[in-house]
């Protein structure tokens, strides 16, 4: 194969990243006008969100085992198929509940694809220098298309209904199936590979149960019922996978490799990097609407520092990680994350200039951890388990994702209830919606006298406020955590040698 058309199979490969990760996060600036022109509820706005990323974290170690039974190329053609359909569907939707379900499925063909890609990059660059920055760009457009999502979305609403989030995706799927048939070679499938349907329904059922569970656990009122059969069936279905793959003479996923101290640390970055840039992103993009009263677009151009760093990282950490080694990368990427977040606590309200700088030394350092962690988790198998290998890596960013959005949100949904309890007099709003979020309060506002409507906007966002802090500096510690679990795990050496663990 010749070197251009291996790059050609890269940028279409990329493209279709592109819209899954975007999907991911496009609707964070799409979100107010969504829930105005749709009525959704509180739950229902949660669970447009949270859909996407649950179901495709479920999906995502069936689908990659698929692939490498029945070959990457036709897992990757159909996933595109799927995503292109349901992305027309829910740019119509007329309810909220349709959104939903036309989300789930788009998370369906997004499972499909998701293992593809990066099975595909694994068995298209065989060179190792070729194969690191490969593996660099793929990284840069998932963490950098996943920050870039409330731009588009920011953009598009500036001129279109908030159906345009989604409608955009079918030219390119019409363009990426086409190009994609023609050029992408048929990798042949293992038919000797057993595809486990049984298991990948345990886990399927395993980790949507558990990402549930935290979500309930941030209502303003859990339902501590509700919380314990999810926990007792998540628990219930993981236990009896877990025990099915040590048991299996072909797992799904090899449990083996978690004894390797670089595949863990590996795992731990991609989890950790996704859940504080998403959950970060998701406040941030509410945060510049809601409480600095900014446009879509003006919200969109404001975060674009975290994705144009992110991008810039991918590659450039693909370059220097044969030189550098993984595991130091890692660490050190992680270490720098928790830095650039916590500065972006003190700097939240500080100059443009400086805040940009703060986002963008964020999306350079995240970039690269998640750059890290892809390839060395992509290195660890054999190419013709590539597709496990894949679908771990992806259920590590949906499922870091899933819980990012949840982790964020039900915290800022917490600590802004219990402020404005703390803060808001009785007597300036006995309306409950108040106290659900600074969007409803918002809405109280404009029925109150000008005097008073200003008093519960100040006092509202200022809770808000309160809750922003309280998820970055979450995240940051996160990151922190992280960084010195891959520390504690290797030996002195590893940090200043070129060994990998």
């Amino acid at each position: 194969m010749t070197a251009s058309r291996r790059w050609l199979i890269l940028a279409i490969i990329s493209s279709a990243l592109l819209l899954i990760v975007i999907d991911m996060t496009v609707l964070y600036t799409a979100l107010p006008t969504l829930t105005r022109e749709l009525g959704a509820t509180a739950s229902q706005k949660l669970w447009i969100i949270n859909i996407y990323a649950l179901i495709a974290a479920g999906l995502l170690l069936g689908m990659g085992t698929l692939g490498d039974r029945l070959g990457h190329k036709r897992l990757f053609i159909g996933g595109l198929s799927v995503f292109g359909l349901c992305s027309l569907i829910a740019a119509f939707s007329p309810s909220a509940g349709v959104l939903i379900g036309a989300r789930g499925f788009l998370a369906v063909g997004a499972a499909m694809m998701m293992p593809a890609t990066l099975a595909l990059v694994r068995l298209t660059f065989t060179d190792e220098r070729e194969q690191a920055m490969a593996f660099g760009i793929w990284a840069s457009v998932a963490s950098g298309g996943a920050a870039f999502g409330p731009v588009v979305g920011g953009l598009l609403l500036e001129h279109f209904w908030w159906g345009s989030v989604f409608l955009i995706n079918v030219p390119i799927v019409l363009l990426a199936l086409l190009v994609g048939v023609l050029l992408i070679p048929d990798h042949p499938g293992n038919p000797e590979r057993r595809w486990d349907w049984l298991g990948s329904l345990q886990v399927m059922i395993g980790l949507i149960s558990m990402a549930y569970a935290v979500k309930e656990l941030g209502k303003r009122v859990p339902s501590f019922e509700a919380m314990l059969v999810v926990v007792v069936l998540g628990t219930l279905f993981l236990t009896l996978f877990i025990r099915r793959q040590r048991r299996a003479a072909q797992p799904m996923l090899d449990l083996s490799l978690f004894t390797t101290s670089g595949f863990r640390n590996a795992v731990i970055a991609a989890v950790v990097s996704a859940a504080a840039f998403i959950g970060m992103e998701l406040v941030f993009s509410q945060r510049l609407q809601l409480v600095l009263g900014m446009s879509p677009l003006e919200a969109a151009l404001f975060i674009l520092p975290l994705p144009l760093g992110s991008f810039v990282a991918g590659p450039l950490a693909g370059y220097y990680l044969p030189r550098l080694g993984n595991q130091r990368m890692l660490f050190w990427t992680l270490l720098l994350s928790s830095a650039a977040m916590l500065a972006y606590v003190f700097l939240y309200q500080a100059a443009v200039p400086l805040q940009i700088v703060s986002l963008a030394l964020l999306g350079l350092t995240m970039g690269a951890a998640l750059t890290a962690a892809s390839s060395t988790i992509m290195l660890s198998v054999p190419a013709d388990k590539a597709g496990m290998a894949a679908s771990l890596e992806e259920v590590s960013f949906e499922l870091g994702g899933a819980v990012g959005v949840t982790l964020a949100g039900s915290l800022l949904s917490a600590i802004y209830a219990y402020s404005t309890g703390l803060m808001i007099p009785s007597w300036l709003s006995r309306n409950p919606m108040t106290f659900e979020s600074l969007d409803d309060a918002l809405n109280v506002a404009g029925t109150l006298s000008p005097e008073g409507a200003a008093m519960l906007t100040a006092f509202a966002r200022s809770a808000f406020d309160t809750g922003f802090v309280a998820v970055l500096v979450t995240m940051t510690v996160l990151l922190l955590i992280a960084a010195l679990l891959v520390k504690r795990s290797l030996p002195a050496a590893a940090i200043i040698t070129d060994d990998l663990a």
